[in-house]
């Protein structure tokens, strides 16, 4: 067949299975794919077990003989080679994905990437946190389930405009030495490998078309040594999974009933399916016969134990319910009674569970002399994979360390440091430590800054984290850095006010602020440590003015505060009058507060008799009303007090009650409850909300206005 040529590219794909190594060399010609030669065979020992490689060097030897059986029907050297891996120690993610784009945009191919290499590292992180083996894992595919654009489902997100998009994906993982024991295998018999997929994708690429991938369809490619499974749902595939039992296991239970060895009971199963009477010879070198109906009843145990954990997995993978119907292949599901045997175990009508072989196949060419069947879905399905993924592991060297990558078509700097198991954050700009801490009971947090970011390289040239790479790139990441850690000063608060000015002894002084620290007074330069408690001090005490001044007063000394009697405890805040002295004069109430209290009386007779009364003016006269009755009924020994608090900035002067209540300030102040203004009147004690009722004492801070 020399000198023949082909349409398109020639695509050698291997199925390495259990019991038999496919070989399928054919090409794409539009929506066909034409097989110009096929070739089977055999393992001449279980040089495989549970689809796994066990002996390397007599699994290379066989595919060899494959490749050189193909080479002398195509007539041209095959090098290049695509294969699948089974599904046995197969380990999926299902994640979801999201990114906050800075502003609208449209979204472009690379954006989608993108997304994909993000939602793949975060499923290696997820799974990462759940493998508690010390076996390396490597990602070898992963499916979108669904895009989101604006948190909306979408089939394609390219073209259009989005503040952000997202999607739902199934990454799949497997083991390092069922990846290097493929490799190997293949590179023994000279071959190198062109693209790697697993075996439930290749299947599902020839039996279940992307037409009926909108309805909630099981796929089970029944092997010699596994059942893989995918199922698929709304348009995508959504789970994959495997159960280690398939044909093999039938074979096993002919062997020990009809005592011969395995080659004799594969070779007596295969004649099952044609009825009647079977010869064979035991390895007693007797001549026995059996009938294929007592060997089904033999083989009764053994098929429900093939098909009921292929059910639960199917419930299992399909969020604990059945599927609508279920495509069967591989030899091992072509024993009578599997498919009546699993759609009773799934609770489905017989007729959805089926086997499909030529039923999927209309679009492939085979050559003559080779019949459509079942066991070549999946060998087909591998060829396809080619022209949908064109997948393969290279090598790349990754700080001065040479490691293996799955090239997905589109591999890039952060696949890499992923492979390598370079930190996460060791590629991304890290915040400095955090400050927490707490003022006037309130907490607070300020972070620390950003530091620098990794100083990435391919082959010398800056690069970044979505820069492609290829085989035998030279990769150099140093890691990013930690910022500097939150620090702030307590001058550096929007409470903190850098002085206090009060009159003393008619001149006006000016206090540095300060602020109270877990119990200990600090001034504005104190550096806030984690944890700390603070209060911003509104207020000097004397003694506190006393010593900033540096003054020392002789005992017995007269002491005034807004010109009533005062102690060294005594509290002056913003504006007040500080007075000592042998002349100091005392008085009751000031001028200005005299003036307050005089204007307060006249405006609240005035609204009695000339204008409306706004609502929060009878509120407030009803409160009066009940604390001036409270008052008459306390106790007549009660001793009068006075207080001094700060009200809208300003001091003021209560004096001649026992104790005081919020509503009192409008005997004191010019506020004319009448004249509504705005949204109503905010009454705040303290900076927090207060009732007309509530207790009021000595320093404190008082607000009352109307809300604009």
């Amino acid at each position: 067949m020399a000198g023949i040529a082909y349409q398109g590219k020639t695509v050698f794909g291997l199925d390495i299975g259990t019991r038999s190594i496919v070989g399928t060399v054919g090409y794409k010609e539009k929506d066909r794919f034409v097989v110009i030669a096929q070739r089977v065979m055999e393992h001449e020992t279980r040089a495989m077990l549970d689809g796994q490689i066990h002996d390397i060097k007599k699994v290379g030897s066989t595919i060899k003989a494959v490749k050189e059986a193909l080479e002398a029907d195509v007539g041209r050297n095959l090098t290049e080679v695509c294969i699948a891996a089974a599904g046995r120690v197969l380990r999926t993610v299902t994640t979801r994905v999201n990114f906050e784009f800075t502003e609208e945009k449209v979204v472009l191919e690379e954006d989608v990437y993108a997304l994909s290499a993000m939602g793949v590292e975060q499923a290696y992180e997820e799974f990462q946190q759940g493998n508690d083996t010390d076996i390396k894992f490597y990602c070898v595919g992963y499916s979108v389930i669904r895009y989101y654009l604006n948190n909306y489902p979408i089939g394609n997100l390219e073209e259009h405009k989005a503040g952000s998009i997202g999607a739902d994906m199934i990454v799949t993982f497997l083991p390092e030495d069922v990846v290097d024991g493929l490799y190997r295998a293949v590179e023994s018999a000279g071959l190198e490998v062109a693209n790697l997929t697993l075996e439930p994708i290749a299947a599902i690429q020839v039996a279940i078309p992307e037409k009926f991938r909108m309805l909630n369809i099981a796929l089970v490619d029944v092997g010699a040594g596994t059942s893989d499974i995918s199922i698929t749902k709304d348009g995508a595939i959504v789970s994959y999974g495997m159960i280690p039992v398939a044909g093999d296991s039938l074979t096993e239970t002919i062997a020990q009933n009809c005592l011969v060895d395995f080659n004799t009971a594969e070779e007596i199963k295969r004649q099952i399916d044609g009825g009647g009477d079977i010869t064979f010879t035991d390895i007693m070198g007797l001549s026995q016969t059996v009938s294929a109906d007592e060997l089904m009843k033999i083989l009764e145990p053994a098929v429900e134990n093939m098909t009921k954990p292929v059910a639960d997995c199917i419930r299992e993978l399909n969020g604990e319910k059945s599927v609508s119907a279920v495509f069967v292949v591989g030899g091992g599901g072509k024993i009578p009674g599997y498919t009546q045997k699993l759609s009773e175990e799934l609770g489905i009508a017989m007729e959805r569970v089926a086997l499909r072989g030529k039923e999927v196949m209309g679009f492939v060419d085979f050559p003559e002399e080779i019949e459509k069947d079942s066991l070549l879905v999946t060998p087909v399905g591998i060829c396809l994979s080619f022209y949908e993924q064109n997948n393969n592991f290279v090598f790349v060297t990754f700080n001065e360390e040479r490691i293996k990558v799955y090239d997905n078509g589109k591999l890039s700097v952060i696949e890499a440091a992923m492979q390598a198991g370079f930190p996460n954050d060791g590629l991304f700009p890290k915040r400095g430590s955090e400050l927490n801490y707490t003022v006037d009971g309130k907490a607070r947090i300020k972070r620390g800054e950003l530091g620098e970011a990794a100083v990435i390289t391919v082959n010398g040239e800056l690069a970044d984290i979505h820069t492609p790479i290829k085989a035998n790139d030279l990769v150099r990441v140093l890691p990013s850095t930690a910022g500097a850690a939150a620090k702030l000063e307590i001058r550096g608060l929007p409470e903190f006010h850098h002085s206090i000015v009060v009159i003393v002894n008619d001149k006006k002084i000016e206090l540095p602020k300060f602020a109270q620290v877990n119990g200990q007074l600090q001034s504005g330069y104190y550096e806030i440590q984690d944890g700390d408690v603070i209060e911003i001090l509104s207020f000097y005490t004397v003694a506190q003015i006393l010593e900033f001044m540096d003054v020392i007063l002789p005992e017995k000394t007269g002491l005034a505060v807004n010109n009533m009697p005062a102690d060294s405890n005594t509290k002056v805040y913003e504006n007040f009058s500080v007075a000592w002295g042998e002349d100091v004069v005392f008085a009751g109430k000031t001028d200005e507060e005299e003036e307050y209290g005089e204007a307060s009386e006249e405006n609240l007779e005035e609204s009695d008799t000339e204008e409306p009364v706004s609502e929060e003016a009878v509120s407030v006269k009803e409160e009066r009303h009940v604390e001036a009755q409270a008052a008459d009924a306390a106790p007549k020994n009660s001793v009068n007090q006075s207080i001094r608090v700060l009200v809208n900035g300003s001091p003021l002067l209560l004096s001649g009650k026992p104790s005081y209540v919020y509503v009192d300030i409008f005997d004191y102040i010019d506020f004319d409850l009448s004249k509504s203004k705005g949204g109503g009147i905010v009454t705040n004690l303290n900076g927090n909300p207060a009732e007309y009722l509530k207790e009021i004492k000595d320093g404190d801070i008082i607000e009352v206005y109307w809300r604009n």
